[in-house]
């Protein structure tokens, strides 16, 4: 990760239990937050998460780019799936 924004492809080991303890707090947090406001209705979705994030624009849209390739992924990988039943009845 710290690679990919820049820093050394070799960083210092204190540089990533730092980084890896911030992004783990932020993390539990948000997931904390998005517990806190799920619980209301008696459960989490992704939904609570977006609510979180709203007023992060670059964040939102990244979020909602990776949930619609993943309903793409979900639908391609339906349209592959082959169902033994039926693969039996033909040969």
């Amino acid at each position: 990760m710290m690679y990919g924004f820049g820093d050394d492809p070799n960083p210092l080991p204190e540089t990533v239990t730092l980084v890896e303890e911030i992004v783990v707090e932020y993390v539990t947090d948000l997931a904390h937050k998005a517990q806190d406001i799920g619980s209301k209705r008696g459960k989490l979705s992704v939904e609570d998460f977006l609510f979180l994030i709203r007023k992060d624009l670059p964040k939102l849209n990244r979020c909602t780019e990776l949930l619609s390739i993943q309903e793409e992924l979900k639908q391609a990988r339906k349209a592959f799936e082959v169902d033994e039943d039926k693969l039996a009845t033909l040969e």
